[in-house]
């Protein structure tokens, strides 16, 4: 982590291109509002796109915008992404889920720093500095044609790593203290057995998780007075064969936790049903080897 906040220091100083890969909730947005809040553009704006969460028709339309009577619909004209990142930062999340055709507009925006709205006739210039992030290895999509190369090179001028929360357990603690400090408790180091606790837990979530876990034990137990006092618990409480749903965090935030603790339960029970063999397990699920074996390691089912 020091390693990465001293790249932030030097990558906030100039208008680079910036691709921030990691697993969900290592804290993609955290670093690009990092590299925002440290640059020259700082005043201007901070837009944020999930890219993975439109379909390619709303999505052409949320980057570049579109013209009055461009679609059924379309009552008025309306700025995108881009234009609304004028002078300041556009952060693009889950980029590796951007189809071809928006792939290729992308590129034509990033190259010619020029946006063309749908359904206008002319091209409008922009100013804005991209930090693009995905939980993906985008280099191996690249290999499969499913991304284009061009474009992931000319977001790769900086390419920064974010840890699992797993390979860096030492910072659980300062981790624990400082969420609990923003919650009202007392700022002394967290120790004893929900330390401990937290400690041996393979935080599939990373830090996102972590963040749950604090709110949930802080739910939980009215009244206490610091971290040992806290119920803490790592599985949400919902009806036997419920998805736990936490309508209490943000929609992005509770889908995650769903899809996280779904891939966890599925992963180690089809492992376990397989004895461990990772090819029959893979071909059970209908999932590449390859692919099955890094989810296996993310979750911690196999050593990484």
């Amino acid at each position: 982590m020091r390693e990465v906040f001293a790249v932030l220091e030097l990558a906030a100083r100039s208008d680079v291109t910036v691709l921030v890969t990691g697993e969900t909730g290592t804290g993609k947005e955290l670093v690009a509002r990092a590299l925002h809040d440290a640059s020259a553009r700082r005043g201007q704006p901070f837009v944020t796109v999930d890219c993975g969460a439109l379909p390619e028709g709303l999505l052409e339309s949320e980057l570049f915008g579109h013209v009055r009577g461009a679609f059924t619909g379309a009552v008025a004209d309306r700025k995108g992404a881009f234009q609304r990142a004028h002078g300041g930062t556009l952060f693009l999340d889950e980029l590796g889920a951007v189809s071809p055709a928006v792939q290729s507009r992308l590129l034509r925006a990033l190259e010619a720093r020029t946006i063309k709205p749908v359904g206008a006739d002319q091209e409008r210039p922009v100013d804005v500095r991209v930090v693009a992030a995905t939980p993906l290895d985008l280099t191996t999509r690249v290999a499969t044609g499913a991304f284009r190369s061009d474009l992931y090179y000319r977001l790769s001028v900086l390419s920064l790593e974010l840890p699992p929360l797993r390979a860096r357990r030492e910072d659980l603690a300062p981790l624990v203290r400082e969420l609990l400090r923003r919650r009202g408790f007392d700022d002394t180091p967290p120790s004893g057995p929900n330390l401990e606790r937290l400690l041996v837990h393979a935080w599939p979530g990373n830090v996102r998780e972590l963040r749950n876990v604090i709110d949930r034990a802080v739910a939980l137990s009215p009244g206490a007075k610091d971290f040992a006092s806290l119920r803490v618990s790592f599985e949400p409480i919902a009806p036997q064969g419920g998805l736990g749903v936490r309508a209490e965090l943000p929609f992005k935030d509770a889908k995650d936790a769903v899809i996280d603790a779904f891939e966890a339960q599925y992963l180690a029970q089809v492992h376990r049903q397989h004895d461990g063999n990772v090819s029959a397990g893979a071909r059970f699920a209908g999932v590449d080897r390859g692919h099955w074996r890094e989810l296996l390691k993310k979750h911690a089912i196999l050593p990484d």
